[in-house]
């Protein structure tokens, strides 16, 4: 032990005395390196004990706890902002891009692209195309095979997912003016109104107003006289209810649907130029002098804790200390169980404390805050004027 350097009581920090220099450069890192070494000197016992470390132990102590510090930082500034920064152009190599003092505002995007996928599905939106189909009804048939259709247009029973079914039958405005194209029984609007005395090319002029009455009765009546078709798709095998009878044979049954393939496809965007997942985040050491008294007190800490386990690791080489007449054991095991419990807790602290400052937690609060204000201000009584 007598070999061993013992830390003299002060030292002087000049750059290039920690193992990566991320700091060594910043003069207010220049100023504290020296105060921290000579802090947890003394709380290691110095100068009633005498501490095997040399001041390049304290000065890699302390680049690691910043360095620490700064991660525990963006680790959370990534869970906060990665929603928002997915898909941000950028390139780390050739850009001076640094998120590690940027204000990212939050935006919609990702939900924007859940909700479009939830749309397509809900024929609501979405991105991806639907396709109009059609099966002829026939009186008295009531199933039809969908997958028949689909070879008939080419496709097959597998390509498509049917969204919608519905049924167009013929307009109103057909059957009120079906006399002039062949229509209602064969006879027309003129021979139907009892005009058809005047001869087969004679109109009796009517207010548009007296047409547009008579089409939303044929609607009306229909609504009221006759059920509208329902159905039940299964695998592709669609049944009508009610069974189509003859007034309906030969009208058509329209149905929408997409392709699978389009739709269970994910959206895949390959481009080494974009946020694709959080290493690719540009967060770079940030400057010591920006890191404030709470975040350094923090690190001091931290710096300590490790200084702890170096020390541990040095005393850890030789258990027993012979002296005259006797032997010393050294407490290894102790400055290695405390470090551990050190480091522990303070990582625990700090995340515990971003999570308080979280963009949900300042809500919930600024909600709770809202309550409670609104609630006490209940209790304030309404001004009377009086006179």
């Amino acid at each position: 032990m007598a070999n061993i350097p013992i830390w003299p009581g002060s030292s002087s920090f000049a750059p290039g005395d920690t193992p990566f220099g991320f700091y060594d450069f910043n003069p207010d890192f220049q100023k504290d390196a020296d105060k921290v070494a000579k802090f947890c000197a003394l709380r290691l016992g110095y100068p009633i004990e005498n501490v095997e470390l040399q001041d390049i132990n304290f000065y890699a102590a302390f680049e690691e706890a910043v360095t620490v510090y700064t991660n525990e930082l963006f680790a959370y500034k990534q869970r906060e902002d990665y929603l928002s920064l997915e898909g941000t152009p950028y390139s780390y190599e050739n850009s001076n891009v640094d998120f590690s003092n940027a204000i990212v505002t939050p935006n919609l995007q990702s939900v924007i692209n859940l909700s479009e996928q939830y749309g397509t599905w809900a024929g609501v939106g979405g991105n991806q195309d639907w396709y109009k189909g059609n099966v002829v009804l026939t009186s008295s048939i009531q199933d039809y095979n969908l997958d028949d259709w689909a070879t008939s247009v080419g496709l097959t029973g597998s390509d498509i997912e049917v969204m919608r079914i519905f049924y167009e039958p013929r307009p109103a405005s057909a059957e009120v003016y079906g006399g002039f194209m062949g229509g209602i029984n064969g006879m027309g609007a003129v021979a139907a109104s009892g005009l058809a005395g005047y001869g087969a090319n004679s109109f009796l002029m009517m207010p548009l107003s007296m047409d547009l009455q008579m089409i939303q009765g044929i609607d009306m009546f229909r609504d009221v006289l006759f059920a509208n078709y329902t159905f039940q798709l299964i695998n592709n095998k669609l049944r009508i209810f009610p069974v189509p009878g003859q007034s309906e044979d030969g009208d058509n049954l329209w149905f929408e649907y997409m392709l699978k393939s389009d739709a269970d496809c994910a959206t895949v965007e390959v481009d080494p130029n974009k946020i694709s997942n959080i290493s690719q985040m540009p967060f770079r050491n940030i400057d010591y002098d920006a890191i404030n008294s709470v975040g350094r007190s923090w690190i001091f800490e931290y710096t300590l804790a490790l200084v702890k386990e170096i020390l541990g690791y040095v005393r850890g080489k030789y258990t027993q200390v012979p002296i005259p007449g006797a032997e010393v054991t050294l407490n290894q095991a102790d400055l290695l169980a405390s470090s551990t419990a050190d480091k522990n807790a303070l990582i625990d602290r700090l995340r515990a404390y971003f999570d308080d400052t979280s963009r949900q937690k300042l809500l919930e609060r600024k909600q709770a805050e809202s309550t409670a204000m609104q609630s006490e201000l209940e209790r304030v009584p309404m001004v009377i004027f009086i006179g």
